[in-house]
């Protein structure tokens, strides 16, 4: 990974932005953890729910990662980091 070379400068409203965009990361990845506990917490209790919720529990991880992926590219670009 090449970090910029120069000091990097970024406008209120782009710090605000990134800041908007990191609050939405969390908020996502924190609803996506709380379907995960909640239908491990019923498929605990009900067992014969499993089936019904193994959708719910293998949809989430590749949400986090779409979601983590997406804010990372933006601010890889937005502070001039490029990949190697």
């Amino acid at each position: 990974m090449a970090l910029p070379k120069q000091p990097v400068t970024l406008t209120p409203e782009q710090i605000a932005d990134l800041n908007r965009k990191l609050a939405t990361l969390r908020h996502d990845i924190n609803n996506n953890l709380l379907l995960i506990m909640a239908s491990a917490e019923l498929v605990r209790v009900k067992p014969e729910t499993t089936a019904s919720m193994m959708g719910t529990l293998l949809d989430q991880p590749p949400k986090i990662t779409d979601a983590m992926t997406k804010f990372s590219t933006e601010f890889e670009a937005l502070l001039g980091i490029k990949k190697s």
